[in-house]
This record gives C-alpha cells, structure tokens and sequence, in this order.
C-alpha cells in the first residue's frame, strides 16, 4: 500500500515488509562469511582467531558503514519525492570477490608463507595485512572509478564484463562449492534441490517463511540431527568458541601489507572494476523500479565502506546487491537495510555473527554459493545482446583453467616439486601442457575481458577496434599481468626471465601480436559486402 506525504515528510521507519527484507538479506551475508571462515579455517588451516577476532570485525564493519549510508540516501529519497513506496538499496558482502579472496588470494598466501617455514600466527597476520591492503587498494580505484564509471562501462562492452565474472562464478563459485556439497550429500543435495525448489521453480514454504531461510533452516537440522545419529561421515559438534568482542579500529596494518598485493594485482583491479561496473547496473536496475538513485552516490558509497572496511582490518569488499527491485516486491523499504546493517555490523564487534558462523556446517552453506555461482552465469547470458553470447561463452574458458591450476598446487594432487618445475621442462610437441593451462589461468579475469572484448569488437565489424586490444594483451602478457610464468602469478620483467619461462613470455606476446598484425592489415580493406559464412569451403 503505497501513502503519498507531502514533500520533505518523514517516511515510516520500519513496515511487514521490511523483516523478510532482513532474513534475505542478513542470510546472504552471513553465508558468505561462513564460506569464508570454511575457507580459511577449515580449507587452509589459518588459525581461527584470527579470522574471527581480526577479519570479521572489520569487514562487518563495512557492511554497517554502507548499510546506514544507503539507509539514509532511502529516507532522503522518499522525504523529497513524498513517497512511501522507496525502497533502499541493499549492500552487502560481493559473494563471487569475496569467496575468490578466500579460495585465490589470503588461502593461498597463507599456505605459501606456511611452506617458507613462517609460524602459524605469523602467517596469519601477515594474510590478514594482505587482506587489509587488498581491500585499500580496490577501495581506491572504486573511489577514482565512481567519477569514471559511465567511461569504463562504454570502453568495456557487457559481454566482457559479465563474461568474466560469469566464468569466475561457475568455476568458483558453482563448482568448487559443489564438490563440498556433495562431501555430505545427505545434507548438501536436499538443501540445494529445496533452494532450486523456492528460488527457480518459485515454490511455496510453510509459514510464508522466506525461502533461503526454510533451506537453510532444514539444512542445519539435518545435519545435527543426523550427524548425532552416526549416519554422517566426518561429523563433528563445532567447538563454538567466542572470540569476545573486538573493535575494528582503524589502523595503518594495511600499509605493510601493501607490497604483497603485487602478485595479485591482477586479480584485484579486476574485482574492483567489476564492482564499479555492477554499481552502475544496480543503480539503473533500481531505477527501472522507480527509485531514482543518483549513480554517482551509489558508487561512493560502495567505494567509502570498503576503504572503511580495509582500513579496520577488514578484508572483503563490500557492494549494492543487484536484487534492489525484489526487496521491494517483498515490501521492503529502508528499515531493512537499516536492520541488517545493525545485525551484521554489531553483531561481527560482539563476536556473535563469528559464534553463529561457527554453527552453519559446510554442507549448508555451499549449496547456496552453487547457486549464486549458477544464477550470475546465466545472467550473464541473459543480460547480453544475442550476438555477442560468443563472447561470453569465450570468457568463460580461462576460469576453468584457473580451477585446474588451483587443483594442481594441491599437494594432494601433485607434489610441490613437480609444480615448480612446470615451466622449466621443455615439451616434444610445444610448450608444456600443464605450464600452458596454469599461464592461461594466471590472470584469467583480464585475459577472459580482453578476449570476450576483441571478439565482441569482431562482431560489430571492427577489427581495427580488435587489433588495438589485442596489442595491449600483448603488452601485459611481457610484464606478466597475464599469462604469468610464474606458477603463483607474479608480475616481473621479461628480461629477467631465462630458459622455458622467457620463450613462453615471448610466444603468448608473439601470438597476440601477429594476430593483432593480420587483423590490422584486414580492415585496411575496402569496405564491401560481407562474405557469406563458409564461402569458401
């Protein structure tokens, strides 16, 4: 029921709607930073305290920040406008950034520092600094973006964008959680079949309860109930400690963990830019729904918590949800936003979002992540023009190249020697096989933007357009943004390189730009009509 009020009226605080607004909302966080804590804690070994005493703070932090800001920018919408109807703009933790800085950046780094001999809790402040400056350093360019964002979206056509996330997703966010679902598919599958149930086939649930809740609900009992029973293998009462109450005060921890972010540089601009370009989406999606959001000020704010975030020792990025329109098809208005700012934010200070995360088994959470994995693939189908699907099927290959290298470094599947010697054994037929997937994966998010990029431009016709991207893949491939040869990623200069490393260097750049080269020397032609598709043959 929507009541109209006289412009600068004080809109209601909170209404029904509001409270599943919460659920669906506290639940997305909360989910990603169970999968987070499963990640590094129970993944990679990092000592739990730090995780929760240090990580979780600061990150819920952010989501406070930018909760109470867009809580705010609601309010003043609906007092100018007289509306009773305006629904304020959910932000929360980025689900496909912030598992891909658990599973790609702080997990391996932290496995990496255990490897050089560096004690636990050494290491894992070391991670926890490189997870701060990671979110300093996308938190800048969000900032530098949030006055640009128009210009990246025009240069950048949405089938690369999308493509590369939607790839990211799939691989990481829907396999690899897929794999831990059916570690326990007693519990993993029933929970996935019941999310597919309400989300996709738009079931009904008892008592109108919001239907990620209902899965999640059945989910954990299932899980206690038979893992008390014996019938669950690897079943273990969590020890539920609580970590107490830790403030996020902003500190210059983040300083020191600057220089270890070069090797992933091409991983987090990627994340950043993606997120600009999300909060751009979002915004237009709201106001499709009729709230007119000035996108500049959506964009600032995602910029500002995660700085706020970063600074206070947090370390995952923080983003405006591109579901703004189905919160407001539940009834949601701002008290939402307002609500799970609260629960969240204090709720991470207190220790209790840390205890409850504890409680929420693998099994439970996963299904969800295969979801969202499932659901930003398709969308970046969806969300693209029918003749550029090309290019989005194309960006997808390079993130199944990075789960295999991802797989590779496991000790569990080839031994720590073997992995290193990847680029110093020269092939029969070519460069090595296992080298050429681990390069392709190194930097898959750029590599799938600039390939799905010079295809689109393919497509329309402008092979000039084409040759120029394919020129700078070139450029980044010699310094290693791309295709790095080193088997972590690592940027470097060519000419440092020696033996089987500097001749892939030079080939991946060499293709690209003899590619570059024909292409350029083909739209020197006359323009004339197209030939028709297989002419020729």
């Amino acid at each position: 029921m929507r009541i109209d009020h006289a412009a600068g009226a004080r809109p209601r605080w909170f209404v029904a709607g509001d409270l599943n607004g919460f659920f669906g909302l506290a639940i997305d966080n909360l989910s990603i930073l169970g999968f987070i804590a499963a990640a590094l804690v129970g993944i990679y070994g990092m000592p739990a305290d730090i995780v929760f005493a240090r990580m979780f703070p600061g990150t819920a932090l952010g989501v406070l920040v930018g909760n109470l800001l867009y809580t705010w920018m609601g309010r003043r919408l609906a007092a100018r406008t007289g509306r009773d109807d305006v629904t304020a703009m959910p932000l929360g933790l980025d689900a496909p950034t912030s598992i891909g800085m658990a599973l790609l950046v702080l997990g391996p780094a932290y496995a990496g520092l255990r490897e050089q001999g560096m004690a636990p809790e050494a290491a894992g402040i070391a991670t926890w600094q490189l997870g701060m400056a990671s979110l300093v350093v996308m938190g800048l360019l969000k900032l530098v973006l949030s006055f640009a964002g128009d210009a990246v979206t025009r240069a950048v056509p949405r089938a690369a964008l999308l493509g590369a996330i939607g790839g990211a997703a799939l691989m990481l966010l829907g396999f690899l959680p897929l794999l831990e679902t059916l570690r326990q598919p007693m519990v993993g599958l029933p929970v996935l079949g019941l999310l597919l149930y309400v989300l996709v086939g738009k079931g009904r649930v008892p008592l109108r309860i919001p239907g990620v809740l209902f899965a999640l609900l059945v989910g954990v009992a299932a899980y206690y109930g038979l893992g008390l029973s014996g019938a669950l293998t690897g079943f273990a009462l969590p020890r539920a400690e609580w970590p107490g109450v830790a403030l996020p005060w902003p500190g210059l921890g983040f300083i020191e963990g600057l220089p270890a972010t070069v090797p992933y540089l091409s991983l987090l601009l990627p994340f950043g830019l993606l997120m600009v370009v999300g909060g751009i989406n979002v915004a237009e999606s709201a106001r499709a729904a009729g709230d007119d959001f000035r996108t500049r000020d959506v964009l600032l704010v995602e910029a500002v918590a995660t700085l706020v975030a970063g600074v206070c020792g947090g370390v995952a990025q923080t983003t405006p949800y591109i579901g703004q329109p189905a919160y407001k098809h539940m009834g949601a208005r701002t008290g939402y936003t307002l609500l799970t700012g609260l629960f969240i934010g204090l709720g991470g200070v207190l220790g209790l979002v840390s205890g409850l995360v504890q409680w929420l088994p693998m099994a439970v959470l996963a299904p969800i992540l295969v979801f969202v994995g499932i659901d930003i693939a398709v969308q970046a189908f969806q969300s693209t023009k029918r003749e550029h699907t090309i290019a989005v099927a194309l960006a997808f290959l390079p993130a199944i190249a990075y789960l295999l290298a991802i797989r590779f470094g496991n000790p569990q599947w080839m031994a720590p020697q073997r992995y290193a010697e990847l680029f110093t054994t020269v092939a029969v037929h070519g460069l090595p096989e296992l080298a050429v997937i681990v390069a392709l994966g190194n930097g898959f998010i750029i590599i799938a933007m600039l390939w799905a990029t010079m295809l689109v431009a393919l497509v329309d016709g402008r092979p000039g357009r084409a040759a120029g991207v394919l020129l700078l893949a070139a450029a980044l491939t010699l310094f290693g943004l791309i295709h790095s040869v080193h088997p972590q990623g690592a940027v470097y200069w060519t000419w440092a390189l020696d033996g089987l490393r500097r001749a892939m260097v030079l080939q991946f750049a060499g293709g690209y730009a003899l590619l570059a080269l024909a292409l350029g020397l083909l739209a020197l032609q006359r323009p004339g009509a197209p030939a028709a598709p297989g002419a020729d043959r």
